[in-house]
């Protein structure tokens, strides 16, 4: 499940729409941090999570589009900037997970990990506000 969050995060990233433009990690810093966003990957995971500025994420997420959504919190400093990408820290993984973000719309953007293109991504949109989440 963690490793799916990681995906999620945007987890998480392949081909563009052509009016995608690459994001780096300060300008994605900028974009995402402290923004709920709904996401929808490409195996059929989903659900609703908002990034901080310490690295920390907060969420739901429901794998593969079935079953239960499931809450999940991961610690400050789990994502983190590494020259000009994005990388994750995660508990189980024998290693950082690096991520590409493309803005996609003007509260869009699609995170894909590093080197994995169409098979591993997500599609995250700006959420103005959930039940028990607060939007900004």
């Amino acid at each position: 499940m963690i490793a799916r969050a990681a995906i999620l995060v945007a987890s998480l990233l392949a081909t563009t729409p052509a009016m995608a433009q690459s994001m780096n990690a300060d300008t994605a810093q900028r974009f995402v941090a402290g923004k709920l966003f709904a996401f929808n990957c490409f195996e059929g995971t989903r659900g609703l999570g908002q990034i901080y500025n310490d690295g920390s994420v907060i969420g739901t997420i429901q794998s593969r589009g079935s079953g239960p959504m499931r809450s999940f919190a991961l610690p400050p400093g789990t994502l983190k900037v590494k020259g000009e990408a994005v990388c994750a820290t995660l508990k189980g993984l024998p290693f950082n997970p690096c991520f590409n973000l493309d803005r996609t719309g003007e509260q869009s953007f699609r995170g894909s990990v590093a080197g994995l293109g169409a098979f591993g991504y997500c599609d995250f949109v700006r959420q103005v506000k959930s039940a028990g989440m607060k939007a900004e």
